[in-house]
Order: C-alpha cells, then structure tokens, then sequence
C-alpha cells in the first residue's frame, strides 16, 4: 500500500518542490492550499504527470475550526497519512518597534498556532492506524539564531522547534519520528527581492539554495533510512550558520 503524505502550503515555492520531488517516490499526495487554488493546480497536474495520485484540501492553517474540520473529514474518507509536511508559513518583517499587535497575532498564529492546528487532528489517527510514520515541520534558520527585522518570524519559528522536539519525545514509542528542517536564504517568491551581493557576502557558498535542495532533505526525512532519526534540527543554509 502507497504512503499517504499531506504537505501544507504546496501550491508554490519549497512546497510545490517538495510535491514534485515525493512525486517521483511513489507517494500519495494531499496538496493543501490556502487562496491560490490555479497554483495548486498546476501542481497537482505536475504531480500527477510524475505519476503521483494526489488530491487537493483547502483551507486557512490559522482557522482552527476550518483546519480540523477539514482534515478531519479528510482522514475519515480516506484513512490517517502516514506522513506530514508542515510547510505553510508566513511573514511580516519590520523592526521591532514597528511591528504591530496585528503583525505579531497573524505571524504567530499562521506559523506555530498552526502547527497545532494541523498536527492536533492527525496525531491520534496516525497512532491508532499502528503503522508508525513521519511528522517534518519547517522552521528557519531565524528560529535557530534570530535576524534583524524578523522578531514575529524567528519567534515563531523557534517555537515549532520546540514543539517538535517534545513531540518527538511523545511519538518515539509509536515508531513516528518528529523532525525540523531549518533553510536558510532558499530562492523563492519570499526572498526573490534580496540583492544578490548582499546574498553572497551573507552565505558562504555564495549562492541562495534550491528549494529541490529543500525538498531531497524531507524525501530523505520520510524513507526508510531516516526511520532512526527523530527530535533533531537539521539545517540547509549554504554555511550561514
């Protein structure tokens, strides 16, 4: 039987290349997305061009009514994922001072409240279906040492680190591992307006990385090889850190 995998925020960026590089693994696919449903489709067909089965859900990862309701009803129809990728995120940058209630709430509850949001209604069914299975969050090398103008993001950032690694301390003895990838500057929508010069003299391999190079890390997190290997940060960042 296919492993079933959900991986948030798949419509574009890391997400989307997450989606294509699990397409070619023989993955089951629930492609979820927030407002740009065009974006998810034209994943899904890329997906499915690879040879995946995939479907799509949608809803607001903050919206913690609309999220269990979802991916409850989800499980029921087509069984507990043996795998989650906690991919979806936002930001809001500023300095501190001008970082606002609003800023602060929406990054905080985007990022870490929805992690709760979307791991609270998968957990149980993962443990009851005795199959172990693979939990991968998201953070950022900004939850791992800060950066300027980020405090809303870091904070939320290094809160999923420590929710993963008490989780992870929980799930061992269910054989489901529990584990945070931490990129660095990765070429996407949200860092396409960094200068390059200023990339290069950040990171030493002079480059910003791939979101494929993203995407190798959570292929590898999930097989077999990776089934000892829970409660740990690992970061792809050229150097930075």
């Amino acid at each position: 039987m296919n492993k079933t995998i959900l991986i948030t925020g798949a419509s574009r960026g890391i997400g989307r290349a997450i989606a294509e590089y699990l397409a070619r693994t023989g993955y089951n696919l629930v492609l979820h997305y927030n407002s740009n449903r065009a974006a998810a489709e034209a994943t899904m067909e890329s997906v499915k061009s690879l040879g995946a089965n995939a479907r799509l859900l949608c809803f607001d990862i903050a919206n913690r009514e609309q999220t269990e309701s979802v991916l409850t009803s989800d499980i029921a129809e087509h069984g507990a994922y043996w795998g989650i990728v906690c991919n979806a995120g936002i930001n809001a940058d500023a300095p501190f001072p001008s970082i606002d209630s609003d800023m602060w709430d929406k990054v905080l509850n985007t990022n870490l409240g929805g992690l709760y949001n979307v791991l609270h209604p998968c957990v149980m069914p993962m443990i009851s279906a005795r199959c172990g299975g693979r939990i991968i969050a998201l953070s950022s090398v900004s939850g791992v040492m800060g950066n300027r103008g980020q405090v809303n993001y870091a904070a939320s950032k290094a809160g999923i680190i420590g929710a993963c690694k008490s989780l992870a301390l929980e799930l061992a003895k269910r054989n489901i591992t529990v584990n945070c990838i931490a990129p660095g500057v990765i070429a996407t929508d949200m860092t396409a307006n960094l200068p390059t010069d200023i990339v290069e003299q950040m990171i030493p391999m002079r480059r910003a990385g791939k979101p494929e190079e993203v995407a190798s890390l959570v292929a590898y997190l999930l097989s077999d090889d990776a089934a000892y290997i829970t409660r740990q940060v690992i970061s792809v960042n050229g150097g930075l850190i």
